[in-house]
C-alpha cells in the first residue's frame, strides 16, 4: 500500500475539517479511504477485464503497447480498452500517432505573423472531445482510493455538455452507472449521444434550466442529488484531478507539439502564449506546465456576453463549453497573465464560414491554403473562440513570426449541426450566401481587434480570485482556509505530488485485479 505523503499545503495536517474537504470536496485523497470499496472495485474490474492506465502512461503513450492494450476496440464504442486511448496521441481512426494531430494556422487565415498552433481534441475516443480526459482524471483517483464504489454509487457528472458525455462514457466502460446533468439549451447532438449511451436516459440525463451560463442551477441539482448517499458528485469545477490530469497529460502533449512545430519550421521559435477558454478551468492547467518549461504566458478566455473575469459581469451566450458566471475552484487565477473575451456572434458566424461551401470558397479566395481550409471542420465553437483569442493575444503583445501561440480545439464542428441550422434559419433566412460569407469573414476574422482584453496586473488577479469566494465559500461550503491557500503558487506546485501517488495506487490496483484472473 502507498504511504500517505505529508504535504505542507494541507497544514494544519491534523485538522479533520481540512482533511475531509481535501479528500471529499477536492478529490485529493492519497490513501485508501475504504478498503471494502477497493475490494468491490477489484472484483468488478476483474469480471469485466478492466485495467486502468496511469497518468504517466496517458502523458506518454509510448510507454505501453497500443496493440496489446487497445486491440480491435472500436474507438467510438463502449469498450473498456478505450481507457488506453484517453490521450492526445490518436488519429481520427483511433490509431496511435507519434505527435498529437494539429494544424499551424498561417497569416493568410489569421492576419497575424505569429504561427498559431491548434491541437485537435476530436481524436479522443467515444465522445470526440478531450473532456473524456477530465472525466477519467476525476474518477480514476476516486476508485483507487476507495472513495467511489461502482457496485454502490452512481457517478454524477455536472457539466455544460462534453464533460457529462465524457463522464457517462468513462462510467459505462468502468462498469458503473453514470448520471449527466447539463442545461436544457445545449446542442441537440449532445443529447442524442446521451440517449444512445445511457441505459435509462429519462432518469440518467437531467436537464437543468438555461444554457451555457447557468451553472448555479447545475450545482443546485447536484446538491439535491447529494442527499442520497448512493449518488457520488464528480464536480469538474472543484475536482483537482481535472487540473492535475490536464497539467500532466495535456501540458506534455502541447509541449511535444510545439517542439515538433519548432523543428519543422527550421527557426528558433519561442512559445509566447497559450490561450484557453476556462469553462471548468481544467484545460488551462496545461498553461502552468508550459509556463514552467517555455516561459509562455497563460491567457484565459471567456464569452464577451458573459464577461465574468473581465468585468465581474454576467449574461448568456452560445460558446458551448466555456464561461459560466463564476470562477472555478480549480482555476489557478494568480498564474493567469491575461483575459480575453470573444463574442458568440463571432463563433456562431465563423462556424458557418468554416462549414459552408460559400464560406470555404471565400477563404480560398483570400489565399488560405486548401489544406488549411480542410482542417476547419475540426473546430467547434470553443476552438474558434480559442483561436480568435490567440489572434487577439498576438496583436496585444505585438508578437512576430518567431513567436508561436498554442491552443486546443476541444471538439469539432460535428457536434453543432443543429446549432448551425438554427443560426442559418434565424439570422440568414435559410441560406448562407457568398456575400454573407464575405461579411462574416470581414467582421470576425479579417479585422480582429484588441478590444475586450487585458494583461493582468496583480490587482486584476486579486479581483478575479476574490470573486470566487461567493460561489465556493458562501454557496458551496468550501473551508475558507483552503479557499485562501489557492492564492499561493506553492499550493498548486504541492498538488503535483498526488499524480505520482495516484499512479502508484493505480499500479497496485491493477495488480490486485490481475492477481485473481
Amino acid at each position: 500500500m502507498t504511504d500517505t505523503v505529508t504535504d505542507p499545503m494541507t497544514e494544519p495536517a491534523d485538522d479533520a475539517v481540512t482533511t475531509h474537504a481535501l479528500e471529499n470536496q477536492f478529490g485529493l485523497a492519497d490513501r485508501i479511504v475504504d478498503a471494502g470499496a477497493i475490494a468491490n472495485s477489484v472484483e468488478r474490474f476483474r469480471e469485466q477485464g478492466i485495467t486502468l492506465p496511469t497518468f504517466a502512461q496517458l502523458a506518454d503513450p509510448t510507454t505501453f503497447d497500443h496493440d496489446e492494450r487497445v486491440g480491435d476496440a472500436d474507438p467510438q464504442g463502449p469498450d473498456a480498452r478505450n481507457l488506453w486511448r484517453v490521450h492526445w496521441y490518436n488519429d481520427l481512426s483511433g490509431d496511435r500517432v507519434q505527435v498529437p494531430d494539429h494544424v499551424v494556422l498561417p497569416p493568410e487565415l489569421t492576419g497575424v505573423p505569429s504561427p498559431i498552433i491548434v491541437v485537435f481534441g476530436d481524436r479522443f475516443p467515444m465522445i470526440t472531445a478531450h473532456k473524456v480526459l477530465a472525466a477519467y482524471s476525476c474518477l480514476a483517483p476516486r476508485i483507487v482510493t476507495g472513495q467511489f464504489d461502482p457496485t454502490v454509487h452512481r457517478a454524477v457528472w455536472p457539466s455544460t455538455g462534453n464533460y457529462a458525455r465524457g463522464g457517462i462514457a468513462i462510467s459505462k466502460i468502468m462498469a458503473s452507472r453514470g448520471v449527466a446533468i447539463l442545461p436544457e439549451g445545449m446542442s441537440q447532438e449532445r443529447f442524442d449521444w446521451l440517449d444512445t449511451w445511457c441505459a435509462n436516459p429519462e432518469e440518467d440525463v437531467i436537464k437543468t434550466y438555461g444554457t451555457e451560463s447557468n451553472v448555479k442551477e447545475i450545482y443546485d441539482a447536484c446538491n439535491e442529488l447529494a442527499k442520497d448517499p448512493g449518488n457520488f458528485i464528480l464536480n469538474q469545477f472543484s475536482e483537482f484531478g481535472n487540473h492535475l490530469g490536464h497539467y500532466t497529460v495535456t501540458g506534455r502533449a502541447l509541449g511535444h507539439v510545439f517542439e515538433q512545430v519548432r523543428a519543422d519550421s527550421g527557426r528558433d521559435l519561442r512559445l509566447a502564449a497559450f490561450t484557453s477558454a476556462t469553462g471548468s478551468a481544467g484545460t488551462i492547467a496545461a498553461g502552468d506546465r508550459l509556463k514552467e518549461e517555455y516561459g509562455s504566458k497563460t491567457i484565459a478566455v471567456e464569452a464577451l456576453e458573459c464577461p465574468t473575469m473581465l468585468e465581474n459581469g454576467y449574461g448568456e451566450h452560445n460558446i458551448q463549453g466555456i464561461g459560466d458566471k463564476h470562477i472555478p475552484l480549480i482555476h489557478n487565477v494568480t498564474n493567469t497573465d491575461g483575459i480575453v473575451a470573444i463574442s458568440d456572434k463571432s463563433t456562431d458566424e465563423l462556424d458557418l464560414v468554416f462549414n459552408s461551401e460559400a464560406g470555404r470558397a471565400h477563404l480560398a479566395s483570400k489565399g488560405v491554403p486548401e489544406a488549411i481550409v480542410a482542417q476547419l471542420e475540426h473546430f467547434g465553437f470553443s476552438a474558434i473562440c480559442n483561436t480568435l483569442a490567440a489572434i487577439k493575444t498576438s496583436k496585444m503583445l505585438g508578437l512576430g513570426p518567431d513567436d508561436a501561440l498554442i491552443t486546443v480545439a476541444t471538439d469539432g464542428a460535428a457536434l453543432y449541426p443543429s446549432e448551425r441550422a438554427k443560426l442559418l434559419a434565424n439570422r440568414f433566412g435559410g441560406e448562407f450566401t457568398a456575400s454573407n460569407a464575405a461579411e462574416a469573414y470581414g467582421e470576425h476574422l479579417a479585422n480582429v481587434d484588441t478590444d475586450n482584453m487585458i494583461e493582468c496586473t496583480e490587482a486584476d488577479r486579486r479581483r478575479i480570485f476574490n470573486l470566487g469566494y461567493y460561489t465556493w465559500v458562501e454557496q458551496q461550503g468550501t473551508p475558507f482556509e483552503l479557499f485562501e491557500a489557492r492564492r499561493s503558487q506553492d499550493f498548486w506546485k504541492g498538488l503535483r505530488r498526488y499524480v505520482g501517488v495516484w499512479d502508484d495506487m493505480i499500479d497496485e490496483f491493477n495488480d490486485q485485479v490481475a492477481a485473481g484472473s
